[in-house]
């Protein structure tokens, strides 16, 4: 990368439909302004990202990971989102192990009232990643 090219991450978002997903929603149709470094998943609820849906794109040269859910105790399947988190756990535990910064994974509670708090949350997510710096597996796709 070129000393004139700003680095710019790319997120992938894995969002649950009926909270995190609406509040993007909601940011957009509010016109709140965040960073377009986010390419978003809609999933039906959280707990349907499996571990391996988050490592794909990492190993693939994602920047970042983020997944979101309705807080805890509102979730439409009454249960997944503390799946989610247990799963989340694991994940990070998975991370270390294969060399992958856990800083990278990022798991938010956003409900569909909470437009702000998505915008905002991406918008840190981007200023952390820039951080970070790229993912040193962005360095096989030039390969």
């Amino acid at each position: 990368m070129s000393e004139t090219t700003a680095f710019e991450p790319r997120i992938v978002a894995f969002l649950c439909n009926w909270c995190t997903y609406t509040g993007a929603d909601l940011a957009g149709t509010s016109r709140l302004q965040y960073p377009p470094n986010v390419r978003i998943i809609r999933t039906m609820c959280s707990s349907a990202v499996d571990p391996v849906y988050v490592l794909k794109p990492l190993l693939e040269g994602a920047d970042g990971v983020l997944i979101g859910g309705c807080h805890p105790g509102d979730c439409h399947y009454q249960t997944g989102n503390y799946k989610t988190r247990r799963r989340y756990v694991a994940l990070q535990e998975i991370l270390k192990t294969s060399g992958i910064d856990a800083r990278r994974v990022w798991l938010r509670w956003i409900s569909a009232s909470e437009g702000q708090k998505f915008a905002s949350t991406v918008t840190d997510m981007v200023t952390a990643m820039k951080e970070l710096g790229p993912n040193p597996a962005r360095e096989n796709w030039a390969a």
